[in-house]
């Protein structure tokens, strides 16, 4: 009996290894966003950008992720998971020198289209990988990876205000950042899951649409991902134009809802866990949706903050669960997260304009109105992301009675 214990523990010791170097992967992946994100303005003031045009250039990450995320499993068929993540994982971070190097705006959206392709092809396929140590462990880990990322995020956002704050060129900043972050990106890749594809599979196809399974959990991502997006670029806009608040109650308004995120995520592994995705998500809807009807509605800051600190906490592990769903649902899962991943990104793409336009129409209040209304579909749509358990417990077929099954031996 010891001795197969102790073959157990050897044969998950590889596994418990792997997921330490996927949860490193999503932090360095995290922080390459943070570091680019805190230099914008000084990439702005370079090149003499107006908001328009900015927003425009802004637009092309989002752009260059969903042309090619589909690739990505094609890329994981041919050279196996660990050497495509690492060879992907590279790409971003080293590209992270481009950007402030660009000498005019058809530059700068030509390598923020490059940004976002390697961005978004490595993030399918660190997910791929996440899905599968959680399947392997038995138990939810993607949240935790998800916050990991945010973490990631937080860290590169920091070291980023540094840089900005002592005056230092982007260009310098982000070329260090890049070199520390590949360094760190290929160590952590060593250690990842070599996942190999059957010599006999046939490989995905370069582009396809996404598979039915993946538009339907797609769906529900979309809904996150859009209160995220709204919440993120536009509640300290809201907190001073709607509330009337101080720049500097805007801004933690914002910092506030990221760290309620990172946080969430965190600990959401062990949230899922112990009540399982779909009522897990149910519930973080009903709380998203409470949030953002408390921003809609609240006379003064501090209600609209914790309003937008409730959204956070609603949607933080919706996305980290669907690309779980996804690599559950059908014989590719690299495929069908890219399909996720996709929509996901293509709700980030618009949540921004889609509320700029509302306000310009009427108020931002009601843009808010229209992301209470969609945290709402999380409550209707978390169904999609039950778990095989989940779908044994409530169809009682699916176990057939042992007394039965006796019955019938010889």
């Amino acid at each position: 009996m010891g001795r197969l214990k102790e073959a157990g523990a050897s044969e998950m010791r590889p596994v418990r290894r792997a997921r330490i170097a996927v949860a490193a992967v999503f932090a360095v992946h995290g922080a390459v966003t943070g570091n680019f994100a805190t230099r914008i303005p000084w990439i702005q003031e370079r090149l003499d950008l107006s908001a328009g045009q900015l927003g425009l250039a802004l637009a092309f990450p989002a752009i260059g992720a969903s042309v090619a995320m589909p690739l990505a499993g094609r890329i994981s068929h041919r050279f196996g998971a660990r050497a495509a993540l690492r060879g992907l994982l590279a790409l971003w971070t080293a590209w992270l020198v481009m950007p402030p190097l660009a000498p005019g705006l058809v530059w700068l959206c030509g390598a923020l289209f490059v940004f976002g392709a390697t961005a978004g092809t490595s993030d399918v396929a660190m997910n791929a990988l996440g899905v599968e140590v959680e399947n392997r462990l038995g138990r939810s880990i993607m949240s935790g990876l998800h916050g990991m990322w945010s973490a990631g995020a937080l860290t590169g956002s920091a070291a980023g205000t540094i840089a900005a704050h002592a005056e230092a060129d982007a260009r310098l900043h982000l070329a260090i950042a890049a070199g520390v972050l590949t360094v760190l990106g290929a160590v952590a890749c060593h250690w990842v899951l070599d996942l190999r594809s059957a010599p006999e599979e046939h490989p995905p196809p370069r582009f396809a649409l996404p598979p039915r399974s993946a538009l339907i959990i797609g769906a529900v991502g979309f809904c996150a991902v859009f209160a995220e997006g709204a919440s993120l670029d536009w509640s300290a806009v809201y907190l001073r134009d709607v509330m009337d608040s101080s720049p500097g109650v805007a801004a933690a308004c914002t910092t506030a809802f990221s760290c309620t995120m990172a946080g969430a995520r965190l600990i959401g592994d062990a949230v899922v866990s112990r009540f399982g995705p779909v009522r897990t998500v149910r519930t973080g809807g009903l709380l998203a949706t409470a949030g953002g009807v408390l921003v809609v509605t609240a006379p003064g800051a501090a209600l609209a903050i914790a309003g937008f600190g409730l959204i956070g906490l609603g949607i933080a592990v919706v996305v980290p669960l669907a690309f779980a769903a996804a690599g559950r649902s059908g014989p590719a899962p690299s495929q069908a997260i890219a399909g996720v991943a996709t929509i996901t990104y293509t709700s980030g793409l618009i949540a921004p304009a889609a509320m700029g336009s509302i306000a310009d129409l009427t108020s931002l209040t009601i843009s808010f109105c229209l992301v209470t209304t969609l945290t709402l579909g999380l409550v209707a749509g978390a169904g999609v992301l039950r778990t095989p358990a989940e779908t044994d417990a409530a169809d009682p077929a699916s176990h057939p009675d042992p007394s039965a099954s006796r019955a019938t031996l010889p």
